[in-house]
């Protein structure tokens, strides 16, 4: 049955955010976000991949078969992710230079081809499409929060070279927070991102022991839906199956 969309937005935002909800993808959550603008780009391009591949598995799922359905889901992933990785070296070159590696490294997120299996596939084109949207919203947002906090206490700046690697129009969203300031290095490397991650999920935490909110996903899930660990394994759901 599918869900309304109120309930996917808070979902793919809040209740089960990729990263402080389902703590995936933290490699490239650690390591691009030294700055807010990386953390921007990596997201922008996650969050492309989430929408095409959830109109893709969409609009495949009656041709694709349960037996085969994960591998050809990673084909389908990776070919959109080939693309996006490709036009990102053409047009936003030096981004790409940034990124690196990550960018070929979104084909496995657990969270891109867990949205495929647990919704996509089960979904028509449009709530798959919102769903996937809503996913990589709530993900480019956790980048760009760590990232802008990493940024603004190890360095005194916000979105520094934004114009230099997401174009010139970009140029209003470069700031120095604090002028003269002689930087925080922890904060900017990996161990920094372990530390600011911690203290975003402990805040979430806390705001959602005062509102009262159930854990995450518990309502906005379909109840035969499976899921994925952070290593990635298929598990079945404890819900709705009979599942042990």
């Amino acid at each position: 049955m599918t869900q309304d969309y109120v309930s996917i937005a808070r979902n793919g935002i809040w209740d089960n955010n990729v990263v402080f909800g389902q703590l995936l993808a933290l490699c490239p959550l650690l390591a691009v976000t030294g700055t807010a603008t990386n953390g921007l780009g990596m997201g922008l391009a996650s969050l492309v991949v989430l929408v095409l591949s959830g109109v893709v598995v969409s609009l495949l799922r009656q041709a694709i078969t349960p037996e085969i359905r994960i591998p050809a889901f990673v084909l389908i992933i990776a070919c959109i992710v080939t693309v996006v990785d490709m036009s990102m070296n053409a047009w936003l070159h030096d981004l790409h230079k940034q990124l690196g590696l990550f960018i070929p490294l979104i084909v496995t997120n657990c969270a891109i081809l867990g949205r495929a299996e647990a919704f996509a596939s089960r979904q028509k084109v449009l709530p798959a499409a919102f769903d996937g949207l809503m996913m990589g919203v709530g993900f480019t947002a956790a980048l760009v929060v760590l990232g802008a906090t990493r940024e603004v206490l190890g360095s005194g700046t916000l979105f520094a070279n934004a114009p230099l690697l997401l174009g010139e129009h970009f140029g209003f969203l470069e700031v120095s927070v604090i002028p003269e300031y002689s930087g925080f290095l922890l904060l900017v490397l990996p161990p920094g991102g372990f530390i600011m991650l911690g203290i975003l999920l402990a805040l979430k935490a806390m705001i959602d022991a005062r509102q009262g909110n159930k854990p995450r996903g518990a309502e906005s899930e379909p109840t035969h839906s499976r899921i994925f660990t952070a290593a990635g394994v298929l598990q079945p759901s404890t819900e709705g199956d009979g599942a042990a």
